[in-house]
C-alpha cells in the first residue's frame, strides 16, 4: 500500500479476510502469493491505515433464540442535539438492536432488531424502545427473508 492507495494484492488480502477473518497468516500468504512475512506486514499496514476496523464472530440469531428481524422506522419529537445524543445513547444500550442509523427523509432512525416472533417484538417495544423518551412515531416491518448480508463493502 503506497500513499493510502490499495493495490490488487491488498484488495485480495481484504477480500479474503472479509470472508474468513480467522485464516492463518500462512494460509493467507499462500492465497495471495506472498511470503508470510510480507503478508503479515501488509495486513498490519492495512490495519494501521484504517482499512481493517476489527475482527468479529458472526453469531446465529436463530441459535440464540432470536430468529426474527424487524426494521423499525422511528420519528422523534424534537431534533436538537441533546435529544439526538440521548436517544442514540439509549438505543445503543439495547441488546436486541443490531444496527441503528440516523437518516434524512421521512423518519429519523432506521433500527434493525432481533426478536423472537411477534410476542418478543411486542415485549421489545413495550419494555425497551418505548421507555426511551422522545419518540413521536414508529413503524415496523418484519423481514421475511434476507437475500444478502455482508458486514463490509467489497474492496
Amino acid at each position: 500500500m503506497k500513499d493510502g492507495q490499495l493495490d490488487e494484492i491488498d484488495r485480495k488480502i481484504l477480500r479474503t479476510l472479509r470472508t474468513d477473518g480467522r485464516i492463518s497468516n500462512q494460509d493467507l500468504a499462500v492465497s495471495v502469493h506472498l511470503s508470510p512475512t510480507a503478508c503479515w506486514n501488509r495486513v498490519r499496514a492495512l490495519e494501521e491505515g484504517g482499512f481493517i476496523e476489527g475482527y468479529a464472530a458472526l453469531l446465529s440469531q436463530r441459535a440464540l433464540g432470536l430468529p426474527d428481524t424487524v426494521l423499525i422506522e422511528v420519528t422523534l419529537d424534537r431534533h436538537d442535539d441533546d435529544m439526538l445524543i440521548r436517544f442514540g445513547e439509549e438505543l445503543a444500550k439495547l441488546p436486541e438492536v443490531m444496527e441503528a442509523n440516523l437518516l434524512t427523509g421521512d423518519y429519523d432512525y432506521l433500527i434493525k432488531v432481533a426478536v423472537a416472533g411477534t410476542e418478543g417484538y411486542e415485549r421489545f417495544l413495550r419494555q425497551r424502545l418505548y421507555k426511551i423518551p422522545g419518540i413521536r412515531h414508529s413503524r415496523s416491518t418484519f423481514v421475511l427473508r434476507t437475500l444478502k448480508r455482508t458486514h463490509s463493502v467489497e474492496p
